[in-house]
């Protein structure tokens, strides 16, 4: 790039942010950084009747969370500020007032019900939906009658009736749009707040936005753009517009795909750098075979060129899988950090608080190469804390064992390990081995018998290396219970 690339990332505090939301994120955040830009977060704030609470919280801790960190806007400043659209309320209002003045907008003062029907009779005879520009050619005399009346009007652009708009988008080339499908828009409310095409129209200017990287769905809104920007003599900027991202059945992403909020994955245990990972291959490639990206590779070889125009689908069984992959290349130490706060919200109430750092240290090994997420650690590591196990007696029988020959075994076990002095996990392996050649089983028939007891299940870590860290005690106390659910049964 020979200019300065200055991207922006917008958006509007009416919920939390979903993936397709911070795909876009990522995508302005990877271009910049690519290019030694400057990625600009600027919140649209204007729709103050959809406003969520805590949406702008969240939306600036799931940027923070992913590593995305920005070079202006909220909480960082710049000179472009405010990056608050509703602190810019004055610059959109001049604005108008020039558009309005040189006859390139007009005030519309149709009421919600003439809108309502105009509409329904569009419908009705099966016409183009849109304004039928009933206010465009208002004389003096019936503008001030109007106001007279105490309406408050918005302001809509004029749009040409004839010729073209077209721009070339950097991911689908040339694209061209007949002015007569467009109507005229609105640019300012009746409560003196922007639309979305008026105040980023003005911002991305006067923030010397040099590339618009947005979702599919604004395309054609960029006509309506472009327009805007002619009228007000202001050079626009590039624009690229991202493939939509749909599920593996091909319908638009929600809630039944998975997961949709950042905040959600947060909380269910996935890694920020598996999420980069994942949500940087939705709709960009490095080549046909390559899925695992440091954030770095990413930064390294981003480009609107591998961004591809048809949708991306969401395979939540991928990111699953990335999830497990990036978990294990951690250390030993930044596993258990992670893990540990996992293991205090959704391990059972009865396990007491707060957890020994020293003993999950010794369980993660034994965990690490099963969980695909941080949350799953409680799942499979329970067994580790609770005081009582619940199975079903008939569990503890392997292979052709009935309830006779492993209650025999069980015993057996119990007191060979009784005797050993030391408990680790080459005497517990060389006692029991040899144990199963003394009664006539196999090491399978033995240990699964042992494992259940032990544990509570029939898959579980290492049966040795989780007796170990259950410690000897434990061991005979689980097995003792276990005697005694067979000898019931």
């Amino acid at each position: 790039m020979t200019n300065s690339v200055r991207v922006r990332y917008a958006p509007s505090p009416t919920g939390y942010p979903h993936v397709g939301n911070i795909r876009t994120a990522l995508f302005n955040w990877l271009f910049a950084r690519h290019h030694n830009g400057s990625f600009i977060v600027r919140i649209e704030d204007t729709d103050v009747t959809r406003k969520v609470e805590d949406a702008l919280e969240a939306i600036l801790d799931g940027l923070r969370w992913l590593g995305l960190d920005w070079d202006e806007g909220p909480e960082v400043g710049g000179k472009y500020g405010p990056y608050f659209q509703s602190q810019r309320l004055e610059l959109y209002r001049q604005t108008v007032e020039r558009l309005v003045s040189q006859g390139d907008a007009y005030y519309c003062y149709c009421s919600p019900q003439r809108l309502k029907e105009m509409r329904a009779e569009q419908v009705r005879h099966k016409q183009p939906l849109g304004y039928d520009r009933h206010c465009r050619h208002l004389s003096e005399e019936e503008r001030s009658a109007k106001e007279k009346e105490g309406v408050t009007p918005v302001v809509r652009f004029q749009t040409p009736l004839t010729g073209q708009t077209g721009f070339n988008d950097l991911i689908r080339g040339q694209v061209v749009f007949d002015n007569n499908t467009l109507d005229d828009f609105i640019l300012l409310k009746s409560d003196g707040y922007p639309t979305y095409h008026l105040a980023s129209v003005v911002d991305d200017h006067l923030m010397d936005i040099s590339h618009v990287l947005r979702a599919e769905e604004w395309l054609s809104s960029t006509p309506r753009h472009l327009l805007l920007y002619q009228a007000l003599e202001f050079e626009p900027p590039q624009f690229a517009h991202l493939p939509m991202i749909l599920g593996t059945d091909r319908a638009k992403l929600s809630k039944r795909h998975g997961a949709s909020s950042i905040t959600e994955y947060r909380g269910q245990g996935y890694l920020p750098e598996s999420m980069v990972n994942f949500m940087a291959l939705l709709g960009w490639s490095l080549d046909d075979r390559t899925e695992i990206l440091s954030r770095q590779e990413l930064i390294d070889n981003f480009s609107l060129e591998r961004v591809s125009q048809t949708a991306a689908i969401f395979n939540h069984e991928k990111l699953y899988w990335m999830n497990g992959v990036s978990l294990r290349e951690l250390s030993h130490e930044e596993l258990l950090r992670k893990i540990m706060p996992f293991l205090e919200s959704e391990l059972p109430e009865e396990v007491k608080r707060p957890i020994s750092k020293e003993y999950v240290s010794r369980i993660v090994p034994l965990i690490r190469e099963r969980i695909n997420t941080l949350a799953e650690a409680a799942t499979y590591a329970d067994f580790f804390f609770l005081d009582e196990l619940e199975y079903d007696a008939s569990s503890l029988m392997g292979k052709k064992m009935s309830a006779e020959t492993t209650l025999k075994a069980l015993k057996a076990a119990q007191e060979k390990l009784s005797l050993l002095e030391s408990f680790d996990h080459d005497s517990l392996e060389g006692t029991l081995r040899s144990l199963a050649e003394e009664l006539g089983l196999n090491a399978g028939q033995l240990f699964s018998p042992l494992r259940v007891a032990t544990t509570g299940r029939t898959a579980a870590p290492p049966l040795f290396e989780t007796m170990v860290v259950l410690g000897k005690e434990r061991c005979l106390e689980r097995i003792m219970v276990a005697m005694e659910k067979l000898g019931n049964n």
